[in-house]
């Protein structure tokens, strides 16, 4: 297929046939946006809604709309589905039903996050997937976020040393431990889909980052702010402060990452990212703080708004890019992903179903999918 690049000269290079199921606002502010940017042929789009469907047909570039699934993976040959659906009507995500007929009709499957409400679900998932020889992909966009990447780069760095604690800070509310069961008992508990929904961003991040933890315990405020305690087969820990209730202009995201050699990194709202150094401070005699050289003091990055930059776009900035762009380029290799894969879908599931075991104890976390 013959596509801009991004220096706007057009280049010829194999594309992805895909479609695309649900024109709701992220959606339409997000995804179907960060398409134009990656080698992909835009051949359907879905909604149940067809106007819908035909507006963002017009809008997106697809070739044609349709108003069900069926019938769009029946009428097109597709070499993959991207979904971005919601819930039924007891709050479950319609991602695994959906990614099922996906894959049954020969597709590779990127689908948005909560990717399931049980773990079970996505091992049934994954076996269909493998008997199907097609990869699926979830929209956990903090493993793709560039300052995430580039705090991971750093860690991995031999100066950086082994990394010890890592604390996250994310505005999210923790639902009672009596939600929980209702939700598992059948009910509509929203508090408990708005946990599933945005919980998947930071304990993702937190995979990412250190891996899958052993254990967990958590305790919850009255106003539904808490903390979670992780601790990881290698001796690290991790803390997640759940800051329900904060101001949300102000920062609403830290991540900070600490070694064992008197380093840490900091990422500031995935924006600014700052690699701090000991500098050799003698207490109480140094009359000056510029103290250390140029390989001894921080270092920060940070993107620039005043130019019309590629990195300072919010689909870019924030991960969407980085996500889609590697399920396409991975399905047209065909070469399974290296993040974001079901295992990591898994994971993050796990630990919402942890979550639901109940608060103020030790939780043991079996991290191994069946």
């Amino acid at each position: 297929m013959l596509r801009a690049g991004f220096d706007g000269k057009m280049v010829e290079t194999p594309g992805l046939r895909v479609g695309f199921v649900g024109c709701g606002g992220h959606a339409l502010r997000n995804l179907l946006p960060t398409l134009a940017w990656v080698p992909a042929e835009l051949v359907a789009i879905c909604d149940l809604d067809l106007a819908k469907a035909q507006a963002a047909a017009t809008r997106h570039g697809f070739a044609r709309a349709y108003d069900s699934l069926d019938a769009m993976l029946a009428a097109e040959r597709l070499d993959a589905v991207f979904l971005c659906a919601g819930y039924d009507r007891a709050g479950r995500p319609l991602y695994p039903v959906l990614a099922a007929q996906a894959l049954q009709a020969g597709c590779h499957v990127w689908m948005e996050k909560p990717p399931a409400a049980t773990c079970r679900e996505l091992e049934d998932l994954r076996r269909l997937a493998q008997r199907q020889q097609r990869h699926v992909m979830v929209g956990l966009k903090k493993m793709f976020v560039p300052a995430n990447e580039k705090a991971a780069e750093l860690m991995c760095d031999p100066d950086f040393g082994t990394p010890s604690l890592v604390t996250l800070q994310y505005p999210q509310c923790l639902p009672e431990p009596e939600a929980f069961l209702r939700y598992f008992a059948g009910e509509r508990q929203m508090d408990v889909i708005g946990f599933l929904d945005h919980l998947c961003h930071p304990v993702s991040l937190m995979i990412f980052l250190l891996g899958m933890p052993a254990a967990m315990s958590y305790a919850r405020s009255a106003s539904g702010a808490g903390a979670a305690l992780f601790r990881f087969p290698g001796g690290a820990t991790a803390s997640l402060a759940l800051t329900s209730g904060a101001a949300v202009n102000g920062g609403m995201e830290r991540t900070q990452i600490i070694s064992d050699r008197g380093r840490h990194i900091t990422v500031e709202n995935n924006l600014r990212v700052t690699y701090h150094r000991l500098p050799p401070l003698a207490y109480g005699s140094e009359p000056r703080f510029f103290a250390g050289g140029l390989n001894e003091a921080s270092v920060s990055w940070e993107p620039e708004f005043s130019l019309g930059q590629l990195y300072n776009k919010g689909t870019f900035l924030l991960g969407y890019f980085g996500e889609i762009d590697a399920f396409v380029r991975g399905a047209l290799a065909g070469t399974p992903p290296a993040k974001a894969h079901l295992q990591h879908a898994w994971q993050v599931t796990r630990i919402f179903e942890s979550f639901a075991a109940g608060a103020e104890r030790w939780i043991e976390i079996d991290g191994s999918m069946p």
